[in-house]
């Protein structure tokens, strides 16, 4: 059986006048109610709470360490409960008053400035946040953010709808001049002169890299790992090691190519994929209208720059005008 909610948002408008005005009579004057409802309001609330709200031995009224709490939760929640009715008006004209995306680091260069661009024709507000993908699905789950773009890290959640971006391969990244090597033993022999620079295991880029490692049997030294593409690339580029990274945070580096050097990765093939992710039916169509807006950016502007340097990029694969999926 569903648990109700021990208050309405009248209840804590009155709570919140009280708190303000410091007495009972001063709540009902601002409100335009009778001393005694204000009073039976808030005996009430705190009945159904079975909590003390006010510690009536002082004058004006103070809270408790309870009443705190619920004058700091439920300001913010007749703030939301305000902006409703403006929301719904908005949506006369065909906007949305808000919408929040979350994109993971290696496709923050790519798509930040593009999506938010495509989105602000939609929205009276855009909000575009960078981060890692778990941050961004933790995010999603609790209603902070409205769609995001990374690896699925909630392929057992249900009610969210998925539409593929991109798949593309793991590569060895190289300072220039160093020869990529061919097979798995010369992979173990270059991290003996070389050191693996790693992601950081709070990523899943990271993760990812580690499980692989194992699965060929290296167990290479940690000397040095980042949360970012950009700290992983930079310190490749300056020589300090190597890196099991991918084309796109490559470029979401920003280093010049003409510093690195590239190859396949040795041994069975490894890949990842993104994705868009957004609640199921919320938002109509622009999820999957987004979703091909960001394989239209990626196909265009980002795998032209990086062919050239990366010339085993056709194991890349952007979805053409791919279906939405559902657990």
């Amino acid at each position: 059986m569903r648990e109700l909610l021990p208050f309405d948002l009248k209840t804590l408008e009155i709570f919140l006048a009280v708190c303000e005005a410091g007495a009972m009579a001063g709540a009902a004057r601002r409100l335009g109610l009778t001393q005694p409802a204000v009073s039976q309001a808030v005996a009430e609330l705190e009945g159904r709470m079975g909590l003390a709200l006010f510690d009536r031995s002082v004058r004006p009224l103070g809270l408790t360490a309870a009443g705190g709490v619920l004058r700091q939760k439920a300001s913010a929640l007749l703030s939301e409960a305000r902006q409703i009715v403006p929301a719904l008006k908005e949506t006369e004209h065909g906007r949305l008053p808000l919408i929040r995306a979350g994109l993971v680091d290696s496709l923050t260069r790519a798509l930040a400035a593009p999506l938010a661009g495509r989105l602000a024709a939609l929205a009276e507000q855009v909000s575009v946040l960078s981060g890692l993908t778990a941050s961004h699905a933790s995010a999603l789950l609790s209603r902070q953010l409205d769609m995001l773009a990374g690896v699925d890290e909630l392929a057992d959640i249900e009610g969210l709808e998925r539409f593929p971006l991109l798949t593309e391969p793991y590569v060895l990244l190289l300072p220039a001049g160093t020869e990529p090597p061919a097979r798995v033993d010369d992979l173990a022999r270059l991290a003996r002169r070389l050191p693996l620079v790693r992601f950081s295991a709070r990523s899943k880029t990271g993760i990812e890299v580690e499980r692989h490692l194992r699965r060929l049997r290296l167990d290479l030294p940690r000397r040095m790992e980042f949360d970012t593409p950009q700290g992983v690339t930079a310190t490749v580029a300056a020589g300090e090691g190597f890196a099991v990274t991918t084309p796109l945070c490559i470029h979401e580096a920003g280093v010049d190519l003409a510093r690195l050097a590239a190859g396949p990765l040795p041994g069975p093939a490894f890949s990842r994929s993104l994705i868009l992710v957004a609640r199921r039916q919320e938002l109509g169509r622009l999820p999957r209208e987004a979703a091909a807006f960001c394989r239209e950016e990626l196909e265009a502007r980002v795998l032209p720059a990086l062919r050239p340097a990366l010339p085993w990029l056709d194991a890349i694969a952007v979805p053409d005008g791919a279906a939405g999926t559902e657990p």
